[in-house]
């Protein structure tokens, strides 16, 4: 029998930190149901749908593998588990949109320095992320590393990308420190979250920040209709074991920043915030977000099935497909109030 969809409450068990901070914390953001809400086609109409280790672009790295009518990554075959074709670049471009909305039009949430000389961006996907950085700091050199070679050829002269594994050992030499290290977006991509903050904090100049962005892989309701989603259970602890099995969790968030602590970063920050799915939320803000977030959601449920699921728990294509239709359904009835929780945590190497 699958767990509910998880509702929020009851009190925290983690204990104050001396060196942490979490924002507002006596403070729980409330997601208000819109109780007159309108039609929101006309709003859902306007979506349409460097180190020395790196590899170069050899024939290995473009060597795609192809399944279920998907395209996915060769270099390190079946390290990671979704694709990296057009479509699933849609997707992170989307997600990359609703964290703007979230942060105001912010990249990042950490203080860092106006002009920081050397920005790393781990697992920068499409590299919209790394290439607004560089834009709007002309004069930081910001390198951007990822497993696929699916970034723009043409972008600005500060910026860069290799093709590199966030999980090898990082040799950047001791004139190679950066400023400013960030990550987004990776569970279900790293097995051991230890390890890359240990070599951020390693790879980072005294007074550095690494700020992690990190949506969790679950599901929450604040109110009955999450029981109305069965599949959409069903399918959240399938992708949750499958990840256990596979030894990349997806539902790590709530841990990056007792790990940052205990790698030795002060100011440590964490703030969370609940982004619904769908446009059922009362605030104009999150009722615009959430219509972006259940598109990049129905966009994400295919290659998560497929990656998970179908690779890690051997279930069958049709199997697969069936599945999906389910969950999708459920993602898109506009009567339920689901959200996910995306985290913020950064935190300074100390001087």
């Amino acid at each position: 029998m699958s767990a509910p969809v998880q509702s929020e409450g009851g009190p925290s068990t983690t204990a104050p930190q001396a060196t942490t901070h979490v924002e507002h914390p006596d403070e729980v953001q409330i997601l208000e149901p819109d109780t007159a809400p309108q039609s929101d086609s006309d709003g859902d109409s306007a979506f349409d749908g460097h180190s020395t280790a790196s590899t170069t672009l050899a024939s290995s790295v473009l060597n795609y593998e192809y399944s279920n009518g998907r395209r996915y990554h060769g270099y390190r075959s079946g390290s990671y588990v979704l694709p990296n074709d057009d479509e699933e670049q849609d997707r992170l471009d989307l997600l990359h949109h609703i964290f703007l909305l979230m942060l105001g039009g912010k990249l990042y949430d950490a203080p860092i320095p106006h002009t920081p000389q050397r920005v790393l961006d781990i697992g920068t996907g499409t590299g919209i992320w790394a290439l607004d950085f560089a834009d709007e700091h002309p004069s930081s050199e910001v390198l951007g590393t990822d497993l696929s070679p699916i970034q723009p050829t043409w972008v600005p002269p500060n910026a860069k990308f290799y093709i590199d594994d966030a999980e090898s050992d990082w040799v950047y030499g001791p004139e190679e420190k950066f400023d400013f290290i960030h990550s987004r977006g990776m569970s279900g991509s790293i097995g051991d979250w230890d390890k890359l903050i240990q070599q951020s904090y390693a790879n980072l100049q005294p007074g550095g920040w690494l700020e992690f962005q990190e949506p969790e892989a679950w599901v929450y309701s604040d109110d009955d209709t999450g029981e109305r989603a069965p599949s959409l259970r069903q399918w959240q602890n399938l992708c949750n074991d499958a990840a256990a099995q596979f030894k990349k969790e997806l539902r790590m968030q709530s841990q990056l920043k007792d790990k940052m602590i205990h790698a030795g970063f002060t100011d440590v920050h964490e703030r969370m915030i609940k982004i619904p799915i769908g446009s059922w939320a009362k605030d104009p803000k999150f009722k615009e977000i959430g219509r972006y977030q259940r598109e990049h959601m129905a966009m994400g449920i295919e290659p998560y099935t497929f990656g998970f699921i179908g690779k890690v728990l051997g279930w069958s294509e049709n199997e697969c497909k069936v599945i999906i239709a389910k969950v999708v359904n459920e993602v898109r009835d506009r009567a339920l109030h689901l959200y996910i929780k995306f985290y913020f945590v950064y935190g300074r190497k100390p001087e």
